[in-house]
């Protein structure tokens, strides 16, 4: 887990638009980032299970 003061850095604004770093925003995390739902993969999966994400329905076969 990132601390604050990591997180914080990360949503700066960077010098130059290349340096910008997608950070979910419920955990911090900078891998597995999906910048439509601003999520990481993980919290996105389990807000997904849990039904919370309108129009996001986890499939299951």
């Amino acid at each position: 887990m990132p601390s604050k003061g990591q997180i914080a850095r990360w949503l700066r604004k960077p010098k130059y638009q290349t340096k910008r770093r997608g950070v979910c925003f419920r955990c911090g995390r900078t891998r597995g980032y999906f910048r439509d739902f601003n999520l990481c993969r993980i919290c996105l999966r389990e807000l997904a299970h849990r039904g919370e994400i309108p129009g996001l329905k986890k499939s299951s076969w």
